[in-house]
């Protein structure tokens, strides 16, 4: 799966680092959600440049039991269709705060 950006963890709990495909290379920050009150709300708001452009969710890996983010971006630089992305270990790093971006095609 190809890495469409990295980001690493704050002391806040959020995400900081930056999108980039082919056409977008956006700072981006994964702000945690204080105002969830329920499960089917996002654990994290998407942000650039103060505009939200998704939202992501903490969820359970089935196979190795962690916890991962699976994020859910959309954006009019992005078409109709909405991006889909997890947060995985970034391949060579050995830091546990680095994450890549890795895209999940709908298709």
């Amino acid at each position: 799966m190809p890495a469409i950006g990295y980001v690493t963890k704050q002391p806040t709990g959020g995400y900081k680092g930056q999108l980039k495909t082919l056409s977008i290379r956006a700072d981006i920050d994964l702000v945690p959600n204080t105002a969830k009150s329920a499960d089917s709300q996002p654990d994290f708001r998407v942000l650039t440049q103060g505009v939200e452009i998704g939202a992501g969710w903490v969820r359970k890996g089935e196979t190795s039991g962690k916890d991962y983010v699976s994020l859910s971006l959309a954006a009019p630089e992005f078409g109709p269709r909405k991006l889909y992305a997890n947060l995985g270990r970034a391949a060579g790093q050995d830091d546990e705060n680095n994450f890549a971006i890795i895209w999940n095609p709908a298709d």
